[in-house]
């Protein structure tokens, strides 16, 4: 029985709940010692007690203490709400879901309890429970606009529009007077109504809708896009071009207001006479526009391209505009306009117009003509579909000669440097671009990045300390950390694998992990207080988003290089586990010192940890719930010592085959991860998803033969369900043809490409043993396929590094000759 408390100490422990909000905790658990004292069993104070030893950073006899309070009292559902925070606070939102439920048993009518129940089921996309939260809350405060919008948002996501719809509705019915015009909240609920119908299909009622209820909302730009929108999915065109001209009258530099306005005024796109005009009346009427003199060039072509393109380019370089190259390289998918282009920008230099042009002089400077055009001939040579690194380097040096103070010019140079190879002479002269203007942020990071591409990790940081914070704790890799510097940790982690400093690299990469762990768990607090501020649009966007949140390139990227990094400690394990060249051919004293220190390392980690045990974590001040955590492995070490990487690989490779199902490298990573582990089922899984996506992908080539070579050797091992399935699937390989004679047929179709035939090749060492020194001898003569690029000649490096061959100094040469300034391709010292 639960023991019953005298009113002085009832009122002491509405005091500890006091504390604990306020969080005073060191009196709050001197309030409770004082209650239990005299009720040493009150599991109520228990719970409390536990939670704000939580706070203090005490979590495991937080839990422990939870435990004991639900023994005293197991129908107390201030003991269950307490169990279900302390799981909240750890993130098992299952567990903590599962109390909260059993505290809202005990008291149904608990406000509080039914909020958290339904925030984690918001968090956890459990729809048909937030559903069910969200009426239970609205019958019992249906008062309140929030609960209404609430069940309105849950309905949404469910799918239920036309419920969702009628929730609104329901409430609008229930108001005695009209909200005010400036109620920012009824505003966006209108607005939100009004997407409502039209997810549904019913533009009509959505024009109806949008012109009474949303004629004075606040939103003026969102009313006038949507119109427009609904005029012309209705067929309106006269009012739909009306009503994109009143927003190109607003803005008339954005694309999509032009798209709009030549839809609705029906013009055919094979009509490029029709659709020039529509841009001539925007450029003439706005003699600054940018965008109407632009988007013809998408479409036109012939004579009519190249008398607006010239015009065009010698309007912006004239002027001067740096961002020329940049506004036109899409246009390079077409031929004739990639050859146009550049004779365009060479007429203008030979004209002598770039000599002296009529606009206004920058910076006191005679002329910005000829740089700018040259700057442009760089580019454009510089860019991959019109490579010449020769000519590229000629021209900016011109350009350069003309303004030696411009970053931009200093940039590109850089930028044809790399293209080069030759990442350290890139790096120097990106770092000679930024001295040019040390308050500038893009060209500090610009630099940055061209340091960690040559592998100088410390010089880099010391480059991004100069926009970090001086004050923040472990220096300016700290503070890039807090603040989520996402690009940077990748091309660190990345760097540091090409040293063979695997630790630090899965690091990076772990790091870049959490961090997307926590953008995941940052939208709990969204979940209340975009309700409270009534920003629902912004919120039902903010949701979708965070459910592709891991399809995100920069996810993606960090995750492939963590996943091939544990396959090479699975194919090849660190001798000592500590970071450096993962190197077999190491001195045995050397190792034998790694080794040492390793021991010694993790001898201090455990000291560290038991010490910790037996003094827990305090609060570096009252109130303060998230001390400052000592890192227990600074270099990576134990990341690196892991005896289980294909394990490990499975936490980065989920999320990648969840979320970017269409992304061929995710799933010939997934191959590479299943077939090491023996899942036979979940590898051709991969396979075939990858073949779909790209049959003729190389490395689709060599994994079909991988899993027929693995397939025989293990079949009989295989459960015959599982070995059915296989051979039913299976359907990539002739089954009248042996894999030698499909191998080769690849290679004979594919004798033109560098990358396929590396495929080809990597296969026939695993096919034919006894061919090992021709196969070596063909990866050399990969390098006189004709168009190879210096990308697939790294590849074909690595293939031999990986094999050891003795042709690895003869490819070495050849392709050094080849790219003479490629740094990848000197001897090693």
């Amino acid at each position: 029985m639960p023991q019953v408390l005298s009113a002085k100490e009832r009122s002491l422990f509405q005091t500890v709940v006091r504390n604990y909000e306020d969080k005073q905790y060191k009196k709050g658990i001197k309030a409770a010692d004082q209650i239990l004292k005299k009720n040493a069993k009150h599991g109520d104070t228990l719970a409390m007690k536990a939670l704000i030893m939580n706070s203090q950073g005490k979590t495991e006899e937080a839990f422990a203490l939870a435990k004991v309070a639900l023994q005293c009292d197991m129908k107390s559902h201030v003991c269950w709400h307490v169990y279900g925070l302390l799981w909240r606070a750890v993130k098992n939102f299952e567990e903590a879901i599962k109390a909260y439920k059993f505290a809202l048993r005990l008291e149904p009518e608990s406000a509080q309890i039914q909020r958290d129940l339904a925030l984690l089921q918001i968090q956890m996309r459990d729809y048909q429970g937030y559903i069910v939260s969200r009426k239970s809350m609205l019958q019992s405060r249906s008062h309140i606009r929030q609960n209404w919008t609430a069940l309105a948002v849950a309905h949404h996501l469910n799918g239920e529009l036309a419920e969702a719809e009628g929730v609104l509705t329901t409430y609008e019915e229930t108001l005695k007077n009209p909200p005010s015009k400036t109620d920012f909240e009824n505003s966006e609920a209108v607005m939100y109504k009004n997407s409502l119908i039209a997810e549904q299909g019913d533009y009509q009622k959505a024009l109806d809708h949008l012109e009474s209820a949303g004629k004075h909302n606040l939103d003026r730009l969102a009313i006038l896009e949507l119109r427009a929108t609904y005029l012309t999915k209705l067929g309106k065109k006269e009012e739909a071009t009306k009503a994109y001209r009143a927003l190109i009258e607003r803005n008339s530099e954005y694309k999509k207001y032009y798209d709009g306005l030549v839809e609705a005024m029906a013009i055919d796109a094979a009509d490029h006479k029709a659709l020039k005009a529509v841009y001539d009346e925007y450029a003439e009427k706005y003699p600054r526009n940018d965008a109407a003199r632009r988007l013809p060039l998408d479409f036109l072509d012939g004579d009519d391209f190249r008398e607006t393109a010239d015009k065009y380019i010698h309007r912006m370089l004239d002027k001067g505009v740096p961002s020329t190259f940049a506004n036109l390289k899409h246009l390079y998918s077409s031929s004739f306009k990639r050859e146009t282009l550049p004779s365009l920008v060479q007429q203008y230099i030979n004209s002598g117009k770039s000599e002296a042009n009529e606009e206004p002089k920058r910076n006191g400077d005679t002329s910005k003509g000829a740089s700018s055009a040259y700057y442009f001939l760089a580019q454009h040579y510089s860019y991959y579909l019109s490579r010449d690194l020769d000519k590229a380097l000629e021209y900016i040096e011109k350009a350069i000669d003309l303004e030696p103070q411009s970053v931009d010019f200093h940039m590109t140079k850089a930028r044809i440097w790399k293209h080069y190879g030759d990442s350290h002479k890139a790096s120097e002269i990106m770092e000679q671009a930024r001295t040019l203007d040390n308050r500038d942020r893009h060209i500090n990071t610009k630099a940055a990045k061209y340091q960690l591409r040559n592998n100088e990790n410390e010089a880099a940081i010391k480059t991004m300390g100069m926009f970090t914070r001086a004050e923040t704790v472990g220096g300016p890799l700290a503070d890039l950390h807090d603040m989520q510097c996402v690009w940077f940790l990748t091309e660190d982690g990345q760097s540091y694998a090409r040293q063979g400093k695997v630790g630090l690299a899965l690091k990076r990469f772990m790091s870049i992990y959490n961090i997307f762990d926590v953008w995941q768990e940052d939208q709990f607090d969204f979940h209340s207080f975009s309700l409270r501020k009534g920003q629902i649009r912004a919120y039902v966007d903010m949701i979708r988003w965070e459910d592709k949140l891991r399809e995100h390139p920069f996810y993606t990227r960090a995750a492939l290089s963590a996943v091939d990094l544990y396959l090479k400690l699975h194919d090849k394990p660190l001798a000592n586990g500590t970071n450096g060249a993962a190197d077999g051919d190491e001195d045995a004293s050397e190792r034998k010192k790694a080794a040492k220190k390793a021991r010694k390392e993790a001898q201090k980690a455990e000291r560290e940890a038991l010490a910790r045990k037996n003094e827990p974590n305090k609060a570096t001040k009252e109130g303060d719930s998230d001390p400052k955590k000592k890192d227990d492995d600074p270099d990576g070490a134990k990341l690196a010592a892991t005896t289980e990487p294909m394990t490990d690989a499975m936490k980065f490779l989920t999320p990648l085959l969840q979320f970017s199902p269409n992304s061929i490298d995710a799933q010939i990573a997934g191959f590479e991860v299943y077939i090491r582990r023996k899942k036979y089922l979940l590898a051709l899984r991969c396979l075939l998803a990858a073949s779909a996506l790209d049959n003729e992908h190389s490395k689709v080539h060599s994994q079909t033969i991988r899993f027929k070579l693995a397939l025989d050797k293990d079949l009989a091992t295989l459960p015959p369900k599982v070995a059915e399935i296989i051979k039913s699937e299976f359907t990539l390989l002739p089954e009248s043809v042996s894999l030698t004679q499909f191998n080769n047929d690849y290679l004979s179709k594919y004798e033109d490409c560098a990358r396929r035939t590396l495929s080809g090749l990597s296969a026939r060492k695993l096919l034919a043993h006894d061919l090992a020194p021709s196969t070596d001898a063909d990866v050399v003569k990969v390098l006189k396929i004709d168009n190879v690029a210096m990308e697939e000649a790294v590849e074909g490096l690595e293939l031999l590094q990986s094999w050891k061959s003795g042709a690895l100094e003869a490819f070495r040469k050849a392709a050094a000759a080849k790219w003479p300034n490629a740094t990848v391709f000197a001897a090693s010292s």
